[in-house]
């Protein structure tokens, strides 16, 4: 599935889920690693990413018994994780390196990580430093890619203020001050997704944050436990923007997640027209997971800045491509970032759209996509970027003809399935 003709779409319908959230997964994957006793996951995440953390983590001699969607570890305890044999490769994975380096950083042996050609050009820098300054030896090519060398240490607890928000570096550090003596805190001056913190308080560790600071106590033990997955939301934004744009739609997600730190996308579609609305919102260990009902509407336009990058990074190509269908565009500003995902997701949104005949302003940290645009069909590029490849899935369901995406497959390491599921909900 190398290449994909989508065809536009009359309208979508129908009730769905989503796979299991990626993000959620891999954090409790890690974690159970390194309690005491065994760890449930169920709904564990279909990507490819997750995959590679499951992997990861089974050559660091950890037991993992995956069925389907159920995953079992007996976890090793904080320091009962063994030498590789091997390095260990994390494919296309950013979070599986930079959250594992912060396990690593606390162990008595030296690791390796390599990946793919795109995950080696993707920057490692940001959790070096912090990993430094707690006592564990970094090596990395150019001090910043893959092929990366971490070598163990014992730990001293560090007072870290992120430099920028980023949920991976906050991760890389919390997940250090485990095994570190004291309590390592991180300052954040914009929140940032908190997933780490909440499935850590789950396994019970020394954990409390307030006021933009959260705290963790070292050597305190972890305990297994079972856990479900809620929906990825991230994941559910394609559909949501799908049936937004294509008039006459209507589609019903189930058990998808609710973090207030992940929702942004919903509040700002809310916030402009979009007609969203969730319903039997529970409890999902610590996540609150609902259902979300999404109809076609008329939207403004939205300014995407600062405040917002951090909780809606992963949507912003979507949302840059939805920007077409709104009245007044879409803006987004303060989001340098995105040129270190993937790909440089602010250079391949654009192109892609002027391929499919839009007007786009590029800017070095972000773009603006004017409203009221018409897109025609064409032959687009996924850049080997599973969010390229699904924003223009959901394009073609608008656009005036098919659209081809080329790399399509690489929709696989976050949403296996995606263009059968969407085909699932369209009528043409």
């Amino acid at each position: 599935m190398n290449v994909v003709e989508v065809a536009p779409a009359l309208r979508l319908q129908g009730e769905t889920s989503v796979p299991g959230d990626k993000s959620i997964s891999h954090r409790l994957a890690m974690i159970g690693s390194i309690a005491e006793g065994q760890t449930v996951i169920h709904n564990f995440a279909a990507s490819a990413d997750c995959s590679s953390t499951l992997k990861c983590l089974a050559g660091l001699g950890v037991p993992i018994d995956r069925k389907g969607a159920d995953v079992v570890i007996q976890g090793n305890g904080l320091q009962g994780l063994r030498r590789p044999a091997r390095e260990l490769d994390a494919e296309n994975s950013g979070t599986t390196v930079r959250l594992l380096s912060g396990i690593l950083a606390g162990t008595s042996f030296e690791s390796t990580f390599i990946g793919d050609s795109s995950l080696s050009r993707r920057p490692m820098k940001r959790i070096i430093e912090p990993l430094r300054r707690f006592g564990a030896r970094l090596d990395a090519r150019d001090d910043n890619f893959l092929p990366m060398c971490v070598q163990g240490a014992p730990l001293t607890a560090i007072d870290y203020t992120l430099p920028v928000a980023s949920a991976q570096v906050k991760s890389a550090v919390l997940l250090a001050g485990l095994q570190a003596r004291g309590t390592t805190r991180v300052h954040e001056a914009v929140r940032s997704r908190d997933h780490t913190e909440i499935a850590l308080r789950q396994f019970g560790a020394g954990i409390q944050g307030a006021n933009g600071t959260i705290e963790i106590e070292g050597g305190i033990a972890l305990r297994g436990g079972v856990f479900s997955v809620p929906g990825d939301l991230s994941s559910a934004a394609f559909l949501i923007a799908t049936a937004l744009a294509v008039p006459g739609s209507k589609i019903k997600l189930s058990r998808v997640g609710l973090n207030p730190t992940r929702s942004g996308f919903i509040t700002l579609l809310q916030d402009i027209g979009a007609r969203i609305s969730v319903s039997n919102v529970s409890d999902g260990g610590g996540e609150p997971v609902g259902d979300i009902v999404v109809e076609s509407s008329d939207l403004d336009g939205i300014d995407i800045g600062a405040e917002w990058v951090p909780n809606v990074i992963d949507e912003i190509p979507v949302l840059a491509v939805l920007g077409t269908r709104t009245r007044n565009g879409v803006r987004i500003r303060d989001a340098a970032e995105l040129r270190s995902k993937e790909s440089d997701r602010i250079r391949t949104v654009a192109i892609n759209l002027r391929v499919l005949g839009a007007k786009v302003h590029e800017t070095p940290d972000g773009l603006y996509v004017p409203g009221g645009q018409v897109l025609s069909g064409g032959r687009v590029e996924a850049f080997g970027d599973h969010r390229i490849a699904m924003a223009f899935a959901v394009a073609a369901c608008f656009a005036t003809g098919p659209v081809t995406i080329d790399d399509a497959s690489c929709a696989d390491v976050s949403f296996p399935g995606f263009f059968e599921l969407l085909e699932g909900l369209v009528s043409r």
